[in-house]
């Protein structure tokens, strides 16, 4: 117990320490009309080595261009100021943050109901804070499709339609990107994204990401679901082991050949029927990919780090080395660190967040 303790110190202590790999200038002010409570980013330039696919003014359509990182994320108000820490976090550590492209897809319903702005008035405020970044922000379209079939589970937060765009990527982003990054918004990258990008899917893998073969993998579904052997038969043959979906690589080309849209969408419309299983949007994708996931190192995902889905406690670094921390459960150390109960992980995402004037005296920021 005292040796890990002193690991997880160790890593904490050269987490905050790690030197940055991008070539960076600082801003000299802020912007006129600066977001409301954040301040302009750092400018993040690339370093010598970097291939350059094409000057940002040549005409060619810059999603398309060659040597590109892709990124994908949501948008939302609740956790705007994670996805504005978490790209600044990917920048910061980027050996070529000029090279990476972020796809965001935002919920025009959201924004209709006057809870979150519009797909172009969240595009308007990233300008504002990262002035050089490549990005797209795409509407989610299928927002109301997915009302349709989302039944409800274990914490209201997981129901938001939002968290099942990930989903949907094949059809939202632009047909010449033929593969992506997903994260999450409640994570921070200590390492170079394009260690992460290098990764190649093997055979017929459409997706990556860190596995996790320890886990009670049985957990994850209902008793309705292994009871009935025309729906336990999914595993059958396989090695399924549980695999968390807030950081992936996926191969967008083989989805949309292979339709796993429709294919997570059947699960989903399985479980309006018949309730298989408790969380929100995880157990399709475990159904469809279960044991033919391409095993990503796990320091790609330090998750849990909010606690579980119901509780919002503290939890410490596994040992060994970290290049994605991920805040998955109930806990967000934004909301911690306003609220001065943080917990000693979220000083690790601290120098990262941009939010200008954190909430004082218990009081939360907007944003």
């Amino acid at each position: 117990m005292v040796r890990c303790r002193f690991i997880s110190s160790f890593v904490l202590v050269s987490l905050l320490l790690l030197p940055t790999l991008a070539s960076r200038s600082f801003p000299t002010k802020l912007d006129a009309n600066p977001s409301p409570g954040y301040r302009e980013a750092p400018v993040y330039r690339n370093g010598g080595q970097c291939q350059i696919s094409a000057p940002r003014d040549s005409g060619e359509m810059g999603v398309c261009r060659p040597f590109l990182v892709h990124v994908a994320m949501t948008l939302d108000s609740v956790y705007f100021r994670g996805s504005v820490a978490a790209v600044n976090s990917i920048l910061r550590h980027a050996s070529c943050p000029e090279n990476i492209f972020f796809h965001f897809v935002a919920d025009p319903a959201s924004s209709a109901a006057g809870s979150s702005p519009t797909p172009d008035e969240f595009a308007t405020i990233l300008r504002s804070i990262f002035p050089s970044l490549a990005f797209k922000v795409y509407p989610f379209n299928s927002s109301d499709r997915v009302k349709n079939l989302i039944s409800s589970s274990i914490r209201q937060a997981l129901d938001n339609p939002l968290n099942y765009a990930r989903s949907y990527l094949a059809e939202i982003i632009d047909p010449c990107v033929s593969r992506v990054i997903y994260l999450d918004s409640d994570i921070i990258v200590v390492d170079d994204i394009q260690k992460l990008w290098s990764t190649a899917l093997t055979g017929s893998r459409v997706i990556g990401a860190p596995q996790y073969c320890h886990a009670n993998f049985t957990k994850y579904f209902t008793n309705q679901f292994w009871v009935r052997p025309d729906f336990s038969k999914t595993f059958r043959g396989k090695k399924p082991c549980y695999f968390n979906t807030g950081v992936m690589i996926m191969d967008l080309d083989k989805w949309r050949r292979g339709d796993f849209t429709g294919k997570i969408e059947k699960w989903m419309e399985i479980q309006r029927e018949t309730r298989i299983y408790e969380l929100g949007s995880l157990p399709p994708f475990l159904l469809v990919f279960g044991g033919e996931v391409h095993a990503i190192d796990d320091r790609w995902n330090q998750h849990g780090l909010g606690g579980d889905n119901v509780v919002n406690s503290c939890r410490s670094l596994h040992p060994g080395p970290v290049s994605l921390l991920h805040w998955s459960g109930k806990g967000k150390p934004w909301v911690r660190l306003d609220e001065r109960r943080p917990c000693p992980v979220d000083h690790l995402w601290e120098p990262h967040d941009l939010y200008r004037q954190r909430g004082h005296n218990g009081r939360r920021a907007r944003w």
